[in-house]
């Protein structure tokens, strides 16, 4: 088997084009839910203890975890990309563009 028949390029198209752009539509939407928390949060009276500053606070709390979770799920992409030696150099080479046909 050839090299120009490796799965590195695809995997590398895969994550520049699929994978990486949910990943931060993801943050994008945990970090706008976190900042709707705060804002709610912010918005109430502070001797109130009604069920409103409760979502406010888990609001927050689920934003923050969502983007804790996209961090890591970055990081281990990342990793497992650098455990097999794929990097994204790879994807230019002349035997990725005549795999891809691009």
């Amino acid at each position: 088997m050839s090299s120009s028949l490796s799965i590195v390029p695809f995997l590398n198209k895969v994550i520049d084009l699929i994978i990486n752009p949910l990943l931060l539509l993801m943050f994008a939407v945990s970090f706008l839910y976190f900042v709707y928390g705060v804002f709610n949060f912010l918005n109430q009276d502070l001797n109130s203890a009604d069920k409103t500053r409760g979502e406010s606070r888990s609001a927050i709390m689920w934003g923050i975890a969502g983007m804790v979770i996209m961090f890591s799920v970055f990081g281990i992409i990342r990793f497992v990309m650098g455990t097999f030696g794929i990097t994204s150099s790879d994807i230019n080479s002349s035997g990725a563009t005549n795999f891809l046909k691009l």
